[in-house]
């Protein structure tokens, strides 16, 4: 599908499988969740932008490769995003932090927002949203256009699991956003959960129901 990468990496792939697995507790889930962000984060911004500035090592000077630019934005949609948030700091520690909380009415499956909070200077900054599941694809598409609404011009989606459907139409919303998933499943279920998936994100993140 034109505009999503996935990231097939061996370490990747095993540690999804792992947290598909029913039987991995709160715990071992939580530690993969931030583990597989790690990973993830390579491959989302292996293409930024570069450039060069004057350094002294200890054996002399030299020119050397920075990011160019402003800081990242990483924002998450609340409250699984956060799993992944960790483990992207972790490599990216000095990255500025948008928080966009949203819920799916389970009724309509729509998303309803009730908090949102970003940085300034969107529009000269990368945005990658994370959510570790793209399944109908509303709320990330209510996500990126909250975002672009303050005036986020360089948007990317990062997720775990992808389904066809909320491929489609999250790609038709905002052709201009890369997505980045570890896997595309097979289909939602009748109540909008990704098959085979790995259950609800969040639950088995917190240990809730």
């Amino acid at each position: 599908m034109q505009g999503v990468t996935v990231v097939d990496h061996p370490l990747v792939q095993h540690k999804l499988t792992l947290m598909r697995d029913k039987t991995t507790s709160t715990a071992g889930f939580r530690t993969l969740l931030r583990e597989i962000a790690t990973l993830l984060c390579y491959e989302v911004t292996r293409d930024i932008e570069l450039e060069t500035i004057d350094i002294e090592t200890p054996m002399g000077p030299m020119t050397a490769p920075i990011i160019k630019g402003k800081k990242l934005v990483f924002a998450s949609i609340l409250r699984a995003g956060n799993g992944l948030l960790d483990g992207m700091l972790d490599l990216v520690p000095a990255a500025r932090v948008a928080h966009i909380g949203l819920y799916r009415d389970h009724e309509t499956l729509e998303p309803v927002e009730y908090y949102f909070k970003a940085p300034a200077d969107l529009e000269n900054r990368l945005v990658i949203v994370v959510d570790p599941m793209l399944a109908t694809g509303n709320s990330a598409i209510a996500a990126v256009e909250r975002l672009k609404e303050r005036g986020a011009n360089k948007v990317r989606f990062l997720c775990l699991l992808s389904a066809p459907e909320g491929l489609r139409k999250f790609t038709a919303a905002h052709p201009d956003v890369p997505i980045f998933t570890a896997a595309i499943d097979s289909h939602l279920n009748d109540i909008g959960y990704i098959v085979p998936g790995l259950g609800d994100a969040g639950d088995r993140m917190f240990g809730t129901k």
